[in-house]
């Protein structure tokens, strides 16, 4: 367990909520890189992307981490505490 992340104890056993970014599929935009809440599933766009939809859940819901839906990626992260922790 990462000692800097205080909210591990909120991971789920989720599946990405659609095959692309949730939010940029709704409405024909374009994404860089996926990420999924490990609350609730929500399958987001990444900061790079130009609607940072991984971070707007994160505003919106107060679900603190995430990881990367990228082939051969294996992190995560916790917005609240600003760490990256190991999944």
């Amino acid at each position: 367990m990462d000692p800097g992340c205080r909210h591990l104890d909120q991971i789920r056993d989720v599946t990405p909520s659609a095959a692309g970014c949730e939010d940029c599929l709704a409405i024909g935009a374009a994404w860089v890189h996926l990420r999924m809440c490990l609350s609730c599933g929500h399958a987001g766009c990444c900061d790079d992307s130009p609607n940072r939809h991984a971070t707007r859940h994160f505003e919106a819901k107060l679900h603190p981490l995430i990881r990367s839906l990228e082939p051969d990626e294996d992190w995560g992260w916790c917005y609240v505490d600003q760490v990256g922790v190991g999944l």
